[in-house]
């Protein structure tokens, strides 16, 4: 039976194919922090230098959002569901420790555990980029420790304990609140209920980067899904399509304004389809919306998320049972 009552059933596959067959979902989505994220390697901000438009030539730093912390949140928010779901233990499944190669995640987020086999994602994302530069977009703290009496710990300040000298005072930058992240994330070969498994993941994480228990609030504001037989336009590339788009307001506005990037978003990626060499349905904006509203009420209910869960269960074992079980049996 259909979970989605509003959308075409030739956009899906009836069960989640071996090989690749050209079906491609491509959620658009505008992440947008909330609060004061980290999103570093090696104790820096991830940064890279590009050209700030496709039309604006002109050469900038923008903050970088890698592929794995945009997937993982919500790969774990997907497994935290299941758990809750009673569709899989943490006994049986644990990530990036063992997996149990036949549930939701394991088949389309994939994994590879050595000689005992893998399973290639089904879900692609790619680095995001910031809208706004570098400078426009981080702040620079100074960090320190308050010990039980409620003083605070400075850099060279006594300890409370005679002869200690504190250490706990260091400087990290930090991504401010209100800066834009365009993102397609692409479900290649979907079915229904892989299709409406990753929209709740995106839907429902809300932190991402590291120390996520204290920071890291970030807001998915989904504006559109395209239906594709390939894979459409760069992060990079629509970013900067915004970029130009938002020109004026990118020089005059600081934070830019949520409502404008969201105009210019659903703009500029309607444009760039126009370029592309592929056959795709957009539901983009106001033809988004009803889409939006059917998916929204159905994870809305403890009966509409545990029917996808258990389609998606039901999917991923008999594709496990089908095409993984027999890797195996050759590995044996």
């Amino acid at each position: 039976m259909a979970l989605l009552k509003r959308v075409d059933s030739q956009f899906f596959h009836a069960e989640i194919p071996y090989k690749p067959m050209g079906k491609y979902a491509h959620f658009l989505t505008i992440r947008i922090t909330e609060s004061y994220p980290l999103f570093q390697t090696d104790g820096e901000l991830n940064k890279t230098r590009v050209r700030a438009g496709i039309v604006d030539p002109t050469p900038i730093s923008r903050l970088a959002m890698f592929k794995r912390k945009q997937s993982t949140p919500e790969r774990l928010v997907g497994r935290e569901l299941l758990r809750s779901y009673g569709f899989m233990t943490a006994e049986e499944c644990e990530y990036n420790v063992k997996f149990a190669m036949d549930n939701p995640d394991c088949i389309i987020y994939g994994f590879a555990i050595g000689d005992s086999g893998s399973e290639k994602s089904k879900v692609v994302v790619d680095t995001a980029f910031s809208i706004t530069a570098f400078d426009q977009s981080h702040e620079t703290f100074t960090l320190n420790a308050p010990f039980e009496n409620g003083t605070m710990a400075s850099k060279g300040e006594a300890n409370s304990k005679p002869g200690e000298v504190t250490s706990r005072i260091n400087q990290q930058d930090h991504i401010r609140p209100q800066v834009f992240f365009p993102s397609i994330v692409t479900l290649k070969d979907p079915t229904e209920a892989s299709f409406l498994y990753v929209f709740n993941n995106i839907l429902r994480t809300r932190h991402y980067g590291a120390q996520t228990t204290r920071t890291g609030r970030v807001r998915n504001q989904l504006i559109g899904v395209v239906f594709a037989d390939g894979e459409i336009v760069s992060n990079l590339r629509w970013t900067q399509a915004i970029h130009d788009a938002m020109q004026a307001d990118t020089q005059s506005l600081d934070p830019l304004n949520e409502d404008s990037v969201l105009d210019a978003a659903s703009q500029t990626i309607s444009d760039l389809l126009q370029e592309e060499f592929i056959v795709h349905t957009d539901l983009i904006g106001e033809a988004f919306k009803p889409m939006l509203d059917e998916v929204k009420t159905l994870i809305g209910s403890e009966e509409g998320i545990r029917s996808i869960l258990q389609q998606a269960d039901l999917e991923a074992k008999a594709y496990a049972e089908k095409h993984i079980s027999k890797k195996k049996a050759a590995v044996k």
